[in-house]
């Protein structure tokens, strides 16, 4: 049902990803102009990944009619399969954003999506099917909605759960986005929808993300006033000034209760590029670029935490080891589990990208 009113009004917030979860939804991938081949080296991926997770706590896998044969038959029988539209897989972007209160109650945000960008400079058109999911699956979560009044999506924006919020300018201030939004009123919206009271604004997201720069590929909180951000040491790097831009603001700002934010390094895979091989595979798209040598905009960042489990992307067997060591070091009590991702990055994200986790109630 939809909800008349303001979630900071009606007392619900929206919790930080390492407090305990009660579920996991995914989107099945298949559209054949992004995924190569058919999508089929994607869903193998998708595949594992969602075993990982399925070992943590339950899982739902949306998926279109045509596929839903043969996803069932793929999967473990313990997750969920549901025959539900998408355009394509990003369950962050355009899944439900789920908040709680402190009476063991949970409401959903629908976001207004809009494929990164819209006619201006979206990825994908239409996006009609994606802009319905958080609806649906808050129905069939037994969760009411509020439906926002601005173009939003889960992978621009990450919180602590205590007040604190993050994203980046490149993405949030997006002409494809809101471009009748002031950057105060889109702060604003955030903190009437999410019940947060500070934004931290970092200027640019991960080199050469088509999101426009979404947080969550830059970097990830991992406790109150605590993230790991994506490290270049490489000064011909272009990613080597925007961590370091990155990294000025975190260092600049204290969070939403006046604490520092400890800053952990997190290595950046490759640079990785679109093969030959792979791009041949892709067809042709009218947004998306897939071209041979094609930057791909890899992070180990863009990994889930859910309930002591983290499920990481495997992309670079050079920097893989040293990544999971980083994590491992930084998040004692948790399980750290790498999972193969680059069939999953040649469409333009990763592990958290395509993962939206319903938290646990208080």
């Amino acid at each position: 049902m939809k909800c008349i009113g303001i979630p900071k009004q009606d007392g619900f917030f929206w919790p930080a990803e390492f407090q305990p979860q009660q579920h996991v939804w995914l989107a099945w991938p298949e559209r054949a102009d992004n995924w190569r081949l058919g999508a089929k080296p994607a869903q193998q991926a998708f595949r594992d990944v969602i075993q990982v997770i399925a070992q943590s706590v339950n899982v739902s896998v949306a998926v279109n009619a045509g596929q839903y044969e043969y996803a069932r038959y793929v999967l473990p029988d313990h997750v969920r399969v549901v025959e539900l539209s998408t355009n394509d897989a990003w369950m962050r972007d355009f899944g439900p954003t789920v908040l709680i209160n402190d009476q063991q109650a949970a409401r959903a945000i629908s976001w207004q999506f809009n494929a990164w960008g819209g006619l201006t400079n979206g990825l994908y058109f239409p996006w009609d099917k994606d802009e319905q999911v958080a609806e649906k699956i808050s129905g069939l979560m037994g969760i009411d909605h509020y439906e926002a009044p601005f173009v939003m999506e889960g992978g621009a924006i990450h919180t602590d759960g205590e007040g604190t919020l993050y994203t980046t300018e490149e993405c949030l201030l997006n002409v494809g986005r809101n471009p009748s939004l002031t950057k105060a009123q889109i702060e604003s919206h955030l903190s009437d929808y999410l019940n947060i009271s500070k934004v931290i604004w970092i200027p640019q997201g991960l080199y050469n993300d088509e999101t426009n720069g979404h947080v969550d590929n830059l970097m990830h909180v991992i406790a109150p006033a605590e993230v790991v951000l994506s490290w270049c040491d490489d000064p011909e790097d272009p990613q080597y000034d925007i961590s370091r831009a990155a990294l000025d603001v975190l260092n600049s700002n204290d969070d939403a209760k006046g604490r520092r934010i400890k800053v952990h390094k997190l290595p950046v895979p490759g640079p990785l590029f679109l093969t030959e091989e792979e791009a041949a595979d892709i067809e042709p798209s009218q947004g998306m670029k897939r071209e041979a040598g094609e930057r791909l905009a890899a992070s180990y960042s863009n990994f889930l935490m859910i309930n002591k489990t983290v499920v990481m992307p495997l992309l670079d067997e050079t920097t893989d080891q040293r990544a999971m060591d980083v994590l491992k070091k930084v998040l004692p009590d948790y399980q750290v589990i790498g999972v193969p991702g680059r069939e999953i990055l040649l469409g333009g994200g990763n592990i958290h990208c395509i993962t939206q986790q319903i938290p646990a109630l208080l």
